[in-house]
């Protein structure tokens, strides 16, 4: 199967996520459901006790940080990028 063009592929964003890990994915789909769950495309890169590194899709940025707002735990993103390189500094 041929690869995909890169201006077809999905482009990703990258978020360096503080607070309880275990409620990143509760409160994103709480806030917009199963469908809008599957169009954010959800990866995660890396999870520790209170942080996590998330990859989601380009166009569904303010859905995340609105659904972080929404739930009552703290979540906060501390920072955004669009290649891990950039994030880890």
């Amino acid at each position: 199967m041929k690869s995909l063009k890169p201006s077809m592929r999905e482009n990703k964003r990258y978020l360096l996520v503080k607070g309880n890990v275990g409620d990143i994915e509760k409160a994103i789909l709480e806030a917009i459901g199963i469908l809008g769950m599957s169009k954010i495309g959800l990866g995660w890169i890396k999870r520790e006790k209170d942080a996590a590194v998330i990859s989601i899709n380009r166009e569904s940025m303010n859905d995340v940080r609105a659904s972080f707002a929404l739930w009552p735990s703290e979540l906060q993103v501390k920072m955004v990028s669009g290649s891990l390189k950039k994030l880890k500094k």
